[in-house]
Formats: C-alpha cells, structure tokens, sequence
C-alpha cells in the first residue's frame, strides 16, 4: 500500500510542477474573485444574497474547472507515450495497473482540490459581500427547487452532483489517454466531448427515439433529481446511476484493457 501511495505522490509531483496547473488554481481564483466583485459593484436593481451569487459562481466555475481535469486526464497517459517516457516508468517494480490506478487517483485528487478552492472561494467572498439569509424559501426562490432544505444542505449536496459527473467526465479522457498516444488528439477529442456531448443528446433526446434514454450524456448530471424535476419522467434516480454505473465500468475496462496490453518497444 506503501509503494502505491508513493506512486500517487510521484504523480502529483508531475502535476503540480507544471506551469500550466497553477495557471489553473490562479485563474479559478481570480474568475472567482472577478465574479463577486462584477456582482457587488456594478449597479443592479436587485442585490443578490451570498448564497445565490455562489450558486451562479459555481455553475460558472465548474465548467471550467471540468476544463481543466479534462485537460489533465487526456495528457497524463498520451504524454508518457508521446515523450518516451512510458519506458522509464515501465520498467521500475511496479505493475501496470498499479502505475494506471496512479494517475487516475491523482487527476481525481486534483479535481477534488479545484472542486475545494471553489467551494471556500464562493462561500467565503460571497458572505463576506452580500447579505445572509439561511431560510428554507432560499432553495426554492434562489436554486429553483422543490426541496425542503437550507441552503449550505443543497450547496453540498450539489457538489456532491457535480463531483459524481466530474469523474465519468475524467474516466472518458483517461479513456482516451490511454486509447491514443498523442496527447493533443486526446486533449482535443475529449473536449470535444465535454463540449458537444449534452447538446447532441439533447438534439436526439428530442427526437423521440427510445435508445437515446439509455444514452450516458442524460444520465451524468443528478442535480434534477436533487430538484426534483427529472430529465424525463420516466427517469429515476436508480435508473440513471445504474446506466451511469454500467458505462463507467466499461470505461474503466477499456482503458485498464489497452494499457495493459499496448506494446511500448517501439
């Protein structure tokens, strides 16, 4: 257990000595930041309270930040390949599916950590700048929901939402990772991906055809079922985690499959 963590560690090391990964941190701070500040003192009719101007700000900045994930999840593996050093790191004790586990844990980690700025940013600056009203009627009137909660409930549970659909969106581009040795291909189709893929579910969802309900861009997202108001109404909540469950197993196969069996002497 000793030596994988230190694999996950290693890994993390690569992350965060890059240029480009604290690009990442500082942009979500100042987005954040620009964000309350554009909120405070532009001239507006109606002043919003803290826990509406976070949940604009967090719909905003998670885009984004699923950017950045996915742009670190395309690389971690392509890159090794596309470098030559996939060599140097198949040949040290470790297994490859120990050295897979490893990055796909760290890229997790640091969407968790970007995911953890956000949430201290937004709930800090925005008590700090707006006024403060922990009532129940918030969730309905601010977050358009018909749960019966206070706000710092469905701002967590929401997270939690986002976080889910963050990992199928980092399963898909280190899917593609491993499935491609460039890493510019990988980076560019799984954001491509992250890009398209609802609205073109959406475009068949409309349609009408019964294949598209089993469709996983429909099935990522949980937030409606936390407001109570599925995609579909013959949508549920145990049916959307069992098509994502099934999805992200194959996924995870996949790539476990490929990298396992790819030949790197050449």
């Amino acid at each position: 257990m000793f030596n994988f963590w230190q694999l996950v560690r290693n890994e993390n090391l690569k992350i965060y000595s890059r240029i480009q990964t604290w690009f990442m941190i500082g942009f979500i701070v100042i987005l954040q930041i620009g964000l309350s500040a554009l909120l405070k003192f532009i001239p507006s009719e109606f002043e919003p309270i803290s826990w509406a101007a976070m949940f604009e700000q967090t719909y905003i900045l998670f885009f984004f930040i699923a950017i950045f994930t996915v742009v670190v999840a395309a690389n971690s593996v392509a890159n090794e390949f596309s470098s030559g050093t996939i060599k140097l790191l198949l040949i040290r004790p470790w297994s490859r599916s120990k050295i897979l586990l490893s990055k796909y844990v760290s890229i997790l980690l640091f969407g968790l950590l970007l995911g953890a700025i956000m949430f201290v940013l937004t709930l800090g600056v925005n008590l700090l700048l707006f006024p403060f009203d922990n009532s129940n009627s918030v969730v309905h009137e601010s977050f358009g929901s018909v749960r019966d909660m206070r706000p710092i409930e469905y701002i967590l549970l929401y997270y939690g939402n986002k976080f889910i659909e963050l990992v199928m969106l980092v399963t898909i581009s280190f899917m593609m990772s491993a499935v491609f040795r460039s890493s510019v291909l990988a980076i560019v189709l799984s954001l491509l991906i992250l890009t398209s893929g609802m609205g073109i579910a959406r475009i068949l969802f409309a349609l009408g055809y019964e294949w598209v309900d089993y469709v996983l861009f429909l099935h990522m997202n949980f937030v409606p079922y936390l407001d109570g108001a599925p995609r579909k109404e013959e949508f549920t909540l145990p049916f959307s985690m069992a098509v994502y469950g099934v999805y992200y197993v194959i996924f995870i196969a996949t790539t476990w499959f490929i990298f396992n069996k790819r030949d790197v002497s050449s």
